[in-house]
Formats: structure tokens, C-alpha cells, sequence
């Protein structure tokens, strides 16, 4: 893989684990969990692959290491463990320049919180926050009001961002394990969010509203050029459906939707790019 990969005792593997999930960042840890015949890689070998690409210990080497580096980029992406068996034939053993031979089994699971971006800091994202940090993810929150906007109202390690709707997305880092809930203070924010997050890679979007109020969002979009089949994509109204009213009943209806398109444990269908685990 050619990443700064370390050689280290297997403690050091998980202080640097440590060391990535206090500072925030995502990663994954790839682990031999088989191996027959005679591999480079052994049982419980284990490599971390930083979200930057960077790497720290080993599973022996060679092409092998290489596809595990590809997938566990896929893995952080999409926020899903990855199982794959690689075989190594005498010829391919010979070409990397390794007396060996034989199937090695690697498992590859994504670490650090996906994000939540949250738009709107009023009384839905105040009761959502702590829930979506509980069950967790991570929280960035997004207004252009800087007294809703104010980190007294959210969890303490949640990010809070004072920003206009129409250019705050170039400040973002928005991948397919993202997700974006639309929760803004009216009808032109929530459509403004929304015009820019269907052209984001997030693999989840939410919107607020009334089935009246989404149509005329929808209906303004395709005029823009937005397909129907990727409205179709968008989770509205927000939440699972469990008759809630009050800001601390929505939170925990989206707060369930996010765990459940986390888990892929949702309605064939209903979700936005959904997929299966590997």
C-alpha cells in the first residue's frame, strides 16, 4: 500500500487506535481471522487504515495488503464491515517475490462516528443532538443565527457552525456514510438545504414537513433539473413513523430513522442508497 505502514508490537496498535478515536477521526481495522497454508499474513495480524490513507502495523504484505487498503476505504465510506477471502497462488506468491502460498480471510471494521449534519439549531436539533450522540454518531449543527447557533445549546463535542444555508456545504465533508437532516426555520431554508444536499454523496437525507409542504419542495426541484428517482432517495417526511407531536417525540423518531439506515435494518426500499454489507 505504500502509506507509512509501522511494524509494531500489538499494543501499539491499539494506543494509535486510541490516540485516532479520541481526536475524532474515522478509520479501519483490518484483522486476519483466517489463514491455510503458508500465508505471509497470520491469525489476528491487524493493520489500521486512517481516513487519510495513512496506515500503522501490517497483515504481511504484498497485493494482498494493497486490496485490503482499497476496501477499507470503502469501509470508512460506507460505514460498513467488509469480510473477504484473498487466495494466494504459487504464481501470484512468486510475482510478489514470497515463498508461500494459500487462502488468507481478512475482516475490516470502520472506526470513529459517522456525522450527522444537522441544519437548523432550534428546538428539534436541541432534543436530537443528544440523541444522535448517544447511539453514537457525531454531531455538526448548522444556522446562520448565531444566538441558535450557540455550543451552550449542544452536547460538548458537538461542532457548531454559524453559516449562511446557501454556501456552508463548500465547508463540509460530506461522504456516503454522511448524514444530512433538514430541520431549518421555514419553507425557502429547507428547500435551499435541500436544492444542495441531493448533490452531495450523503448516504442519508431527511427533510422536515407536512406531505403538502415536501410536494411544493419537490415540485421546485424538478423544475431545477432534479430527477424524480432521486427525490425518491430523500427520507420525508423525517423519522419513523410513531405518531409523534412534540420536538422531543420528532427527535427520537429521527434519531431511530439514523439507526436504522446505520443498520440496514429498514424497509426494502425506503432508504437512500442503502445497499448491502459486503
Amino acid at each position: 500500500a505504500g502509506n507509512n505502514a509501522i511494524s509494531s508490537p500489538m499494543s501499539d496498535i491499539y494506543r494509535e487506535i486510541s490516540k485516532l478515536l479520541a481526536e475524532g477521526q474515522r478509520g479501519a481495522l483490518a484483522t486476519v481471522i483466517g489463514a491455510s497454508g503458508s500465508t505471509p499474513g497470520k491469525e489476528s495480524a491487524k493493520m489500521l487504515i486512517r481516513e487519510d490513507g495513512t496506515i500503522f502495523g501490517t497483515i504481511g504484505g504484498g497485493c494482498t495488503e494493497a486490496d485490503v487498503w482499497a476496501l477499507a476505504r470503502e469501509a470508512i465510506e460506507r460505514d460498513v464491515p467488509i469480510r473477504r477471502d484473498f487466495e494466494l497462488t504459487p504464481k501470484t506468491a512468486e510475482e510478489e517475490g514470497l515463498a508461500c502460498g494459500g487462502i488468507v480471510e481478512i475482516f475490516i471494521e470502520p472506526l470513529g462516528r459517522p456525522v450527522v449534519h444537522i441544519f437548523g439549531a432550534g428546538h428539534i436539533a436541541r432534543q436530537l443532538a443528544p440523541l444522535v450522540n448517544l447511539v453514537g454518531m457525531k454531531c455538526v449543527i448548522i444556522d446562520d443565527r448565531p444566538q441558535f447557533a450557540d455550543s451552550e445549546h449542544f452536547p460538548p463535542d458537538s461542532q457548531v457552525l454559524v453559516a449562511g444555508f446557501e454556501d456552508c456545504f463548500e465547508r463540509l465533508n460530506i461522504s456516503p456514510a454522511s448524514f444530512i437532516v433538514i430541520v431549518t426555520r421555514g419553507h425557502k431554508y429547507d428547500h435551499l438545504v435541500l436544492s444542495e444536499a441531493i448533490r452531495t454523496s450523503a448516504g442519508y437525507i431527511g427533510l422536515i414537513g407536512s406531505k403538502p409542504k415536501i410536494a411544493r419542495i419537490y415540485k421546485m426541484l424538478r423544475e431545477e433539473g432534479i430527477s424524480q428517482e432521486s427525490l425518491d432517495e430523500i427520507h420525508a417526511p423525517i423519522g419513523l413513523d410513531i405518531g409523534s407531536r412534540t420536538p422531543e417525540e420528532i427527535a427520537v423518531s429521527i434519531a431511530a430513522e439514523l439507526v436504522a439506515h446505520r443498520r440496514k435494518a429498514y424497509l426494502k426500499g425506503k432508504g437512500r442508497r442503502l445497499g448491502k454489507a459486503d
